[in-house]
């Protein structure tokens, strides 16, 4: 029988695809000056709302050698992460992401979607000049669209077993005509995967857009029934499990993303039911997605995680960037 052997979670945030240049530079200074917000209580503000109130230490927290120091600890942790995937010798890997418009859109968006094709695409990136653009293109191929190997039967097995479980899916055999993986999908793809790559299973979480945004405790839910399904599935893949997102953003709550590092370590199942939407609005809704994969590895213990409070504005703004490992515990 299959057994699911190694849990991961990962942000995925364009700042990891960035120099440590750009981070000193202000590279993401105009967009954020633009951009709606929610503050820590989830009230939709402004960039100058940010501003006015931002703390004593804020200029510190932006200091050209401070973020420096954060952007060398993220690129540690990703490749430890990317290690730590292939040291696990999968031979499937589900990842669960969220889809901003990539796949879907607002004529179709699915609560819940299983990918089962054989095959998904990542499209070739496009010439881009300013910074934040030529970040995003690096998820994107340099040479030509690429298709991806996916683990149909596994990715079957779930639609299947989730069913039975009362999850009411969406499945996709392939991609439309001009679409390619998301962000969530191609991050893993191209940061986290060496050149033989694992097969996936994409299963994508309406993490972003109200109004059908599944519940923490549906998330929780969702991602034991993962775990059930791996059990019962009828081979032998060692099957990993892969959150892709997150923390919060785009303004840095610290306190909340050490609450959720700490449920992780705790194994507080309570905690990621229970917790409150206000806390999972514009950018931190990928949240879900760990909350997803805190189901799914409920009896792992944390081996290691790596969190990096990734400011980039004098507001504050910025992404809480984390990397975490999990390996199965005496009770799995």
């Amino acid at each position: 029988m299959a057994r699911l052997v190694a849990g991961f979670g990962s942000s995925h945030s364009p700042m990891l695809a960035t120099s440590a240049e750009d981070w000193v530079d202000g590279a993401f200074l105009t967009r954020d000056r633009a951009r709606q917000f929610v503050d820590f209580d989830g009230v939709p503000c402004r960039y100058a709302d940010l501003l006015e109130r931002a703390p004593a230490d804020a200029a510190a927290r932006i200091e050209p050698q401070a973020l420096r120091q954060r952007h060398a600890n993220t690129q540690a942790a990703i490749a430890r992460l990317r290690d730590d995937i292939a040291a696990a010798r999968l031979d499937a890997l589900i990842v669960v992401g969220d889809d901003q418009e990539e796949l879907f859109d607002h004529s179709n968006m699915p609560a819940i979607g299983v990918y089962y094709g054989e095959t998904i695409a990542n499209a070739r990136a496009t010439e881009a000049s300013a910074p934040l653009e030529r970040a995003r293109m690096r998820y994107h191929e340099a040479d030509g669209d690429v298709d991806y190997p996916c683990h149909a039967p596994l990715a079957c097995h779930l639609i299947d077993a989730l069913q039975r479980d009362d999850f009411d899916l969406s499945a996709m055999a392939r991609t439309a005509p001009g679409k390619s993986e998301g962000h969530a999908i191609s991050f893993v793809h191209r940061f986290l995967m060496g050149p033989v790559p694992v097969p996936v299973v994409p299963i994508f979480l309406n993490a972003y857009y109200p109004p059908n945004q599944p519940s923490p405790s549906r998330c929780f839910a969702l991602g034991q029934a993962i775990g059930r399904a791996i059990d019962g599935f009828d081979a032998k893949p060692r099957v990993g499990v892969l959150a892709s997102g997150g923390l919060s953003h785009f303004v840095v709550d610290e306190a909340f993303d050490h609450a959720v590092i700490d449920a992780f370590k705790r194994r507080d199942s309570e905690f990621f039911r229970s917790a409150p939407l206000h806390k999972l609005m514009s950018g931190s809704s990928e949240i879900r997605n760990w909350i997803c994969l805190a189901g799914a590895v409920a009896t792992f213990d944390l081996d290691w995680v790596s969190y990096t409070p990734g400011y980039r504005t004098p507001a504050l703004t910025g992404t809480g960037l984390c990397f975490a490992s999990f390996r199965p515990g005496d009770a799995s």
